[in-house]
């Protein structure tokens, strides 16, 4: 297993509002390395089934390698590129068949190891981006993907001072119409910067919702569905029946 290494110098980095994901920032001259993630015994159980403990102990795991992530893309001053790589690679893992493919024991380490670098040249992946999923890979700790995705898109948000904004539409909504959803969030909040995430949603049937807060507790709903919901509520139709 490659080594992985963090560099004890952080870099925070520059605030900017973004409604798309950051474009990638200079790699450093020498590859990145990783720390050996040995973060806790927690990192290499395989304790499963759908009990409590289990699931504590999966969200300590993916908690530990986020962070680790983190810290070598800060060491490497990439923060921001790495984090549109975990978006890259969230993508790639959403595909039930990729997700069935990694997870398969039966598959060879070493072929799942080429499907990685063949996703990664065209993708542009920072390099210790690739080497941390291969590092998944041969811990056979890929199950924990997505949830090593989400803690890292909490991490980054956190060193950043981001607030994340997910903008759910029935149509993909124009770049100026998220810059004015960003701008009315960053009002709300007062984060130093917030970010975009745009979700197609066909049950809206038109308009928008913005989820924002911890954990996306706070709503603004402007959608068609809310208002007929609420008018369907004005009126009181369910006493009311349809003829045939």
């Amino acid at each position: 297993m490659p080594p992985f290494h963090s560099n004890p110098k952080s870099h925070r980095q520059p605030g900017c509002q973004q409604t798309s994901p950051p474009q990638n920032l200079p790699t450093s001259p020498s590859p990145p390395l990783f720390l050996p993630l040995s973060l806790s015994t927690t990192t290499t159980s395989r304790r499963r089934g759908g009990s409590a403990s289990g699931a504590r102990m999966s969200a300590t795991a993916a908690g530990s390698y986020a962070a680790a992530l983190a810290d070598v893309a800060r060491s490497n001053n990439t923060l921001s590129a790495t984090s549109s790589d975990m978006d890259k690679v969230d993508r790639l893992f959403s595909d039930p068949a990729v997700f069935g493919f990694f997870a398969n024991p039966t598959v060879d380490t070493e072929k799942k190891r080429q499907v990685v670098d063949e996703f990664a040249r065209p993708s542009t992946l920072q390099p210790h981006t690739v080497n941390f999923v291969n590092i998944l890979i041969d811990a056979k700790r890929i199950d924990l993907v997505k949830d090593i995705v989400k803690e890292f898109e909490m991490v980054y948000n956190r060193l950043t001072d981001t607030e994340l904004a997910v903008v759910s539409s029935v149509v993909p909504l124009g770049s100026q119409h998220l810059a004015q959803i960003a701008k009315q969030v960053q009002k709300l909040t007062g984060a130093k910067n917030v970010r975009v995430k745009p979700v197609i949603d066909s049950s809206l049937v038109a308009g928008f919702t913005v989820r924002y807060g911890n954990s996306g507790s706070k709503l603004i709903d402007m959608s068609v569905k809310k208002q007929l919901e609420e008018i369907a509520a004005q009126l009181d139709l369910s006493d009311i029946e349809l003829a045939a």
